[in-house]
């Protein structure tokens, strides 16, 4: 591992019809790392997925990558290099092959006609196939997708990730859809990819104990305010007793 900085969020806010999401949200990124971002139910953990991938702007503050504000990859077409995105939806056709979308990862490298022809007439077959190998479902690479179970649609996202090669993979509660035996190994299967190929790994979890036994470094939120930022295995059971414990009401309010 790297140790220069790929990502920096600096006093980061966001607020939605008057309620603060975010606040004053800050922490940087090494090349190589693997963060897993923590919190309960409305502590603003798919706000800031949403911020770093560029989907909403924030508020207040910055977000630099390489150094560079966030807008300025976007401006450039040059995004899709720096950051990859992998969501809990799988976001895939299924009524396509799966060839087609593991070569959606493709596109930043292909001009337009050629995008159109690929379609039709999948290009770049090999490198789609080594991708899918990689991940263990090179035999389902002319199958419609609609007939893969949730953890092989993991897969297949995987894969066009692969394809893409960017240097920040965001994933956003990746495993929420799959049951417990299935959600464990695409995990192990997503952190051992980035660190094959020297990935940045951000990723929202519910799960504390994939937290813990996959990624090197918790980031914890909680009401929109970064509430620890420690290495896992610092991460105390009273500490995520605190984080998770639910307010207490005064009944007499």
């Amino acid at each position: 591992m790297t140790t220069s900085t790929i990502l920096e969020v600096k006093n980061l806010g966001k607020t939605f019809e008057r309620k603060i999401s975010l606040s004053s949200l800050s922490f940087s990124v090494k090349k190589g790392e693997k963060i897993a971002i923590i919190g309960p139910s409305g502590a603003g953990k798919t706000t800031l997925f949403n911020l770093l991938t560029g989907i909403v702007s924030p508020y207040e503050g910055t977000i630099l990558i390489d150094g560079q504000a966030l807008d300025y990859w976007q401006r450039k077409k040059q995004l899709a290099n720096k950051v990859g995105v992998i969501r809990q939806q799988f976001d895939l056709v299924e009524s396509l092959p799966v060839i087609q979308n593991v070569l959606v990862g493709r596109l930043k490298d292909w001009g337009f006609f050629k995008s159109l022809w690929s379609f039709v007439f999948p290009q770049d077959k090999q490198v789609a196939y080594q991708a899918l190998k990689r991940v263990g479902i090179e035999d389902k690479i002319y199958v419609r997708t609609s007939s893969l179970s949730g953890g092989e649609q993991q897969r297949v996202a995987l894969a066009r990730l692969l394809v893409q090669s960017p240097e920040i993979v965001l994933a956003d509660e990746p495993v929420s859809s799959l049951d417990p035996a299935r959600a464990e190994d695409v995990i192990k299967m997503l952190t051992k990819l980035a660190d094959e190929d020297n990935q940045t790994l951000i990723t929202t979890l519910h799960s504390v104990e994939f937290a813990t036994k996959y990624f090197t470094r918790m980031i914890a939120l909680k009401n929109g305010h970064l509430f620890f930022d420690l290495p896992s295995d610092e991460v105390t059971p009273s500490l995520l007793e605190d984080l998770y414990r639910l307010k207490e009401f005064n009944q007499d309010e």
